[in-house]
């Protein structure tokens, strides 16, 4: 248990410095001609360091708000401004995705054509399987991008059992237990799994989750990009 909280502390303590280290040293890191700074992103983007990174920097624009009630409501507004403005951008995405959908549907099942060619002068053709893949992105621009805009406008589905009746400033303390035990916790193993996974579509050889920095820098002597643009599923 006490080697626990020594190592909480120390890699706490040490958040400082590898914020400061990387923020100093821009090119071991943002350098992509360089094989190993891709890898070095690799690997910190999905690392305890980084984990630290970001949980100091949330306490201490805690303990800041704490002290300075107008700086937290300032983030307040700044982060719920973003929310909105990104979520708002990216629901039309939806609307997108119904309207292509439908096309698809007729350029396959009406006018059996295995492409379709969109333009004026210089055409746009690609198969109807590209588009169809592409309503993937669009899937995913809503789930990720509007999911934080409807936390803000309430509204996701919840098991209402004692939430409604009760007071708004004890609604507020629900949402905030809820935000800490809850989502911050999934979104920080979304993260930790999902990093990886999208490095494992984007680069070869693979990186794993489980390998020290050394041996992914020994990799990236071999690296290449191979980017999955299709995926059938």
């Amino acid at each position: 248990m006490l080697d626990a909280v020594l190592w909480i502390f120390q890699n706490i303590g040490m958040a400082f410095y590898n914020l400061a280290y990387a923020i100093s040293h821009p090119a071991s890191w943002l350098d992509w001609s360089n094989k190993e700074a891709i890898m070095r992103v690799v690997y910190y983007g999905g690392s305890v360091e980084f984990f630290f990174v970001v949980f100091v920097t949330f306490l201490v624009l805690t303990g800041v708000g704490l002290w300075k009630n107008g700086f937290m409501w300032g983030c307040v507004r700044g982060l719920e401004g973003l929310a909105n403005t990104v979520g708002r951008f990216a629901a039309w995405a939806g609307l997108i995705m119904v309207f292509q959908q439908i096309i698809i549907v007729f350029i396959q099942r009406i006018f059996a054509r295995p492409d379709l060619v969109i333009g004026f002068g210089i055409p746009l053709q690609f198969d109807v399987s590209w588009y169809s893949e592409e309503l993937k992105l669009y899937n995913a621009l809503i789930v990720t991008l509007c999911a934080t805009y409807t936390f803000v406008q309430g509204g996701h589905v919840r098991v209402d059992l004692i939430y409604a009746p009760v007071s708004h400033s004890a609604k507020k303390v629900i949402d905030m237990a809820g935000s800490l035990i809850f989502m911050m916790p999934m979104a920080v193993l979304t993260w930790m799994y999902g990093w990886f996974f999208m490095w494992r579509h984007l680069i070869v050889p693979n990186p794993s989750a489980s390998e020290p920095l050394d041996r992914l820098l020994m990799k990236s002597r071999a690296l290449r990009w191979n980017v999955e643009t299709i995926g059938f599923s």
